[in-house]
């Protein structure tokens, strides 16, 4: 049952609003004016606040923009006697979902609800996916080098500071990017992700700044590069270390003037982007062999992460091991198994060259092969299967 939240300083509209939602099935409380709705919207749950604009304490416009500012997701129909359309322009523009005049038509009010209470059905499963999301990024562990990452996550993400993030292969380094990103000042804007080693040489000049039509052969039409797609937002440029040289020089170019023109054309593109590059090379080595630009790596290597093996952090295997139980429990929507003492033993005992990657797969080998409560034995037999 959708929950509504009526906010207006007249008893008779309250009681008029009240009768016609009730008799709807939907369960109804009341605020009789800004202040007492503000109070109620952010410490209650409701779907919906029908909102008047005109009223004491505080207009229905100041309870909005101050339920926004604290994070109230309730989809806010603002309701006015004074119905205009410079009104509804300023309630839009503060997030309302809609705006309707008092007193309100009978249908015009049921049709906005239902379609309010779609959207704030939608809010709660967007809510939903995001928390999953960042369950699934969760950078687990105590060990004091897992807990120096988290610490300089905690430290860099809400500046624009560039990040160079390091480590061998399945360690986790593309987490801590994600992690960065949705603690920054960027978060409502896109994280573009970009595998420079997964892109053909020829094809990464395009795949970073886009083109034009006609720039080569198959540029049937324009496209645009990550970096105009990351606008405002974040680039994550993974294993920068395997990108070319000519494009490491445009990378260079774009960080040094934040523009970008895009393959085959002339029109220099004004951007925004933060750059977190990864990378499992040692860059000074590969400067050293002139495999990299020092120019560049100097650029990118404001802030310095570096993400450990597992086999350097042994003791956060069990806390990931269990985490990944949970984690495939509800992925098969069944009930989490669990690990012997001696059996967890041996999981820490073994190389774990693939990382945390590696211990993931392991583990959901693991739920699918093991009974409830996993022995040694089938550590041992199964563990080994994917070297």
């Amino acid at each position: 049952m959708a929950k509504i939240l009526v906010i207006d300083d007249e008893k008779t509209i309250r009681d008029a609003m009240r009768d016609i939602l009730e008799y709807e099935g939907y369960e109804i409380d009341e605020a009789k004016d800004g202040q007492q709705g503000l109070e109620m919207v952010t410490t209650g749950k409701y779907d919906i606040a029908l909102c008047d604009i005109k009223m004491p304490k505080l207009d229905g416009l100041e309870v909005l923009l101050k339920a926004r500012e604290e994070g109230v997701l309730t989809q806010f129909v603002m309701v006015s006697a004074f119905g205009n359309v410079e009104n509804a322009v300023e309630a839009t523009k503060r997030g309302a979902f809609d705006f309707i005049t008092k007193p309100p038509d009978l249908n015009r009010l049921l049709v906005t609800v239902r379609n309010a209470i779609e959207k704030s059905n939608d809010t709660e499963v967007i809510k939903t996916l995001k928390k999953r999301v960042y369950k699934i990024n969760e950078i687990v562990g105590d060990s004091p080098l897992i807990m120096k990452v988290k610490d300089t996550i905690e430290k860099v993400a809400p500046t624009e500071a560039r990040i160079l993030i390091t480590g061998p292969n399945g360690s986790g380094k593309e987490m801590v990017a994600k992690q960065i990103h949705e603690r920054s000042n960027r978060v409502k804007k896109p994280l573009i992700e970009v595998n420079c080693a997964a892109i053909p040489s020829e094809l990464i000049e395009s795949e970073l700044f886009g083109h034009e039509k006609g720039a080569f052969t198959s540029a049937v039409k324009q496209r645009l590069g990550k970096f105009e797609l990351a606008d405002n937002g974040t680039l994550f440029l993974d294993e920068i270390g395997d990108m070319s040289l000519s494009a490491q020089a445009k990378v260079l170019r774009a960080l040094q003037e934040s523009k970008i023109t895009r393959v085959g054309g002339e029109k220099e593109i004004k951007i925004n982007v933060r750059i977190i590059a990864a990378t499992n090379k040692d860059l000074k080595k590969e400067i050293a062999e002139g495999n990299f630009r020092e120019d560049l790596y100097h650029r990118l290597n404001v802030i310095p992460i570096y993400v450990p093996p597992l086999s350097e952090r042994r003791e956060d295997i069990p806390l990931l091991a269990e985490k990944f139980l949970q984690d495939v429990a509800e992925e098969y929507s069944d009930q989490p198994k669990t690990f012997k003492a001696d059996a967890m033993e041996h999981l820490k005992s073994l190389p774990w060259t693939g990382n945390v990657r590696e211990l993931r797969n392991v583990v959901e080998r693991l739920v699918i092969m093991c009974g409830q409560e996993i022995t040694i034995d089938e550590v041992k037999l199964y563990a080994g299967l994917g070297l």
